[in-house]
């Protein structure tokens, strides 16, 4: 390797267990989900290192360190040569387990200052696009989360709506809306059985797709009354917790309500 005075750090927190986010940088096909169709990579040492920018720029590069699910070293550089050829640069990621998820700290090396620089708003950029591509598979089951928080909703038993909520939920799930101020499944279930006292009937159900971005979902839904007839709608801002479980809710009632 050249001598690499320059360096340029990032550090993110992805909301995702490392032994998922580390795939990203061993299977080619997640590693192309983030970098571009035909990127691939050979995860091991020596291994190639190869991306294909969706505007035809490519990279290259060699793998030097593979130590899952902890970190990887490459080599990186462009296939034209400008702003550097390959073998010029290298870039090291470490992982990190965090109460968040996974901290990711990425190290890029170079021998100049202003190819360094070019990077900077590069690897902004492509690190978002890695924590979507993580978080699409850590939260693809998503939805049907969604549907059993809505469907514990209408459990009588209460020993029952608590055991269906211990499989979703995280221990200290927080609850906000109008009516809601709630931290844990006790206080949770507690206040479900006491919203069916005072609400007889009314069940919720999501209406639409989710919407999702690197552990947060909105859900649009109906309250609803035996008679079908709709009582009031809303939106739920819904955080997930690394392991796929929900870690808070928080709804948000529309202004109109019949």
């Amino acid at each position: 390797m050249p001598e690499l005075p320059y360096q340029l750090d990032r550090t993110v927190v992805i909301r995702a267990k490392p032994e998922t986010v580390f795939r990203f940088f061993t299977d080619s096909a997640r590693w192309a989900s983030w970098w571009g169709a035909g990127s691939t990579i050979d995860a091991k040492p020596g291994g190639k290192v190869y991306i294909r920018h969706p505007n035809g720029i490519e990279t290259l590069g060699e793998v030097l360190d593979v130590r899952e699910p902890e970190r990887i070293e490459f080599t990186y550089g462009f296939v034209s040569g400008k702003p550097m050829p390959p073998g010029a640069s290298r870039v090291t990621i470490r992982l990190v387990p965090d109460e968040a998820g996974t901290r990711l700290h990425l190290q890029h090396e170079f021998g100049e200052a202003n190819v360094r620089d070019e990077h900077v708003q590069g690897w902004r950029f492509q690190l978002s696009l890695f924590a979507n591509a993580v978080a699409n598979e850590a939260y693809a089951g998503a939805e049907g989360t969604v549907d059993a928080w809505f469907g514990a909703w209408v459990i009588a038993d209460d020993k029952a709506r608590e055991e269906a909520l211990a499989k979703i939920v995280t221990p200290g799930i927080r609850f906000r809306d109008r009516f809601s101020l709630l931290d844990g499944i006790a206080d949770l279930t507690a206040h479900i059985s006491a919203s069916r006292r005072f609400m007889p009937g009314i069940g919720l159900r999501r209406k639409g797709d989710v919407r999702h971005c690197q552990g947060t979902v909105l859900a649009d839904w109906i309250a609803a009354g035996s008679d079908g007839i709709e009582r009031m709608t809303g939106t739920s801002v819904i955080v997930f917790s690394p392991d796929g479980r929900i870690d808070s809710v928080t709804g948000v009632t529309n202004p109109s309500i019949g």
